[in-house]
């Protein structure tokens, strides 16, 4: 089966925190809309959150194995585990779907505020994720992702989000670039 990562899973070092996974092959799903939004109460910071519905969202496929998936579960509580249509997924790989495809989502998810924010360790994982890709995957990441203009804490000094990883000090002035132009205009 496969899990279509469109956040920190995108990340390599991050998702190995939760398990083993195949190969990430770059994907685009319609019909997928990503912002920053609230999970649950146990949630410190406000990660990506995905609906179903108007959209599309970039990201990565991932094969996983049964046993795995009850791992990526875990790390995802307070998402639910839909089923995508195939038809609706575009990747340039060799890929044949002969089990399902699953994405986390989160309906009608809160927006950040300051009391649970959107931490710049977590965007400087999925971006240094997008980045192992290619610039221009970093850049349709943060252009399909709304909710730029919501509380943002720069954790980089003290880092709060737990599964940070594959950031290298090279990796910041580059974030730093690309997100210039979606902080400046929401």
């Amino acid at each position: 089966m496969f899990i279509f990562g469109y956040g920190s899973l995108i990340n390599r070092a991050s998702r190995q925190l939760t398990g083993q996974t195949g190969q990430a092959v770059p994907a685009v799903v319609e019909g997928l809309q990503r912002h920053w939004g609230k999970v649950d109460g146990s949630y410190a910071i406000a990660p990506l959150v995905a609906s179903l519905g108007e959209g599309r969202c970039n990201g990565v496929l991932l094969k996983v194995e049964d046993n795995t998936l009850a791992h990526f579960d875990r790390r995802e509580r307070g998402y639910t585990r839909v089923e995508v249509d195939p038809s609706l997924i575009t990747h340039h790989g060799i890929l044949q779907f002969d089990a399902p495809v699953w994405v986390y989502v989160k309906a009608n998810p809160a927006p950040p505020c300051v009391n649970q924010p959107i931490m710049q360790t977590y965007v400087d994982t999925v971006l240094a994720g997008c980045l192992s890709i290619s610039d221009a995957f970093a850049r349709t990441f943060i252009e399909t992702t709304s909710g730029w203009h919501h509380p943002l804490e720069n954790d980089r000094h003290s880092p709060k989000y737990g599964n940070l990883a594959g950031v290298e000090d090279a990796h910041l002035p580059v974030i730093d670039r690309l997100l210039s132009p979606a902080r400046n205009h929401g």
